[in-house]
């Protein structure tokens, strides 16, 4: 519980390099996570120095392509100022974590039912393992940023990246630069519901 009440979402970093074998610890977490028909759906591409500047670069021209011309989510051109400064944070934090679904293939192009149903027990699976992550990464000392905004630069991350699976998202990880207070959380008795049966 320690864990789950201190992890915060980190927006500021130091720019203190993070260790191989702490970052092999943090996602050694996410891979005891459990997982739907222990398909194990995961996988994490480390990114740090200038390989991840490259990758951020390549983030950046997406971003402005969303903002500029060909539209991928028309309807969510509200979020893209957050998703700029996601970028910035992006950039400060020492080390980024890209999320794979190794099953999971592109979000724009249409798939059947059945595999709908899977890739939702996939991505069901791989935030579990994030979860892990983000709790592991709090008890060694580490801030972490959870991130979905690269969902505006996804096809060019995915060619830049150079993988067949399912862009998922990112993990920010660093020292902390900032200590957040907690956000709100809704009340128990607005999310628990209990039914008595006889």
């Amino acid at each position: 519980m320690k864990e789950i009440s201190e992890r915060r979402s980190i927006r500021k970093y130091k720019s203190n390099a993070v260790t191989k074998k702490d970052i092999e610890t943090i996602i050694q977490a996410g891979i005891l996570a459990p997982s739907a028909k222990n398909r194990q759906p995961w996988k994490y591409i480390i990114y740090t120095n200038t390989a991840k500047d490259n990758l951020l670069d390549v983030m950046e021209k997406g971003l402005l392509r969303e903002r500029d011309g060909d539209k991928l989510l028309p309807k969510s051109q509200n979020c893209l100022p957050d998703a700029f400064h996601t970028l910035k944070v992006m950039r400060e934090a020492p080390v980024l974590i890209i999320i794979e679904n190794i099953y999971g293939q592109s979000p724009y192009i249409d798939i059947d039912t059945d595999n709908r149903i899977t890739e939702i027990c996939d991505t069901l699976s791989i935030g579990a393992s994030v979860q892990n992550i983000l709790l592991m990464a709090t008890g060694l000392g580490y801030g972490t940023l959870w991130i979905a905004n690269t969902c505006f630069a996804y096809k060019e991350l995915i060619d830049f990246i150079g993988t067949k699976g399912q862009l998922v998202g990112a993990i920010a990880l660093g020292i902390a630069n900032e200590s957040p207070n907690p956000r709100p959380r809704k009340a128990i008795s607005e999310v628990l519901e209990f039914r008595y049966g006889i």
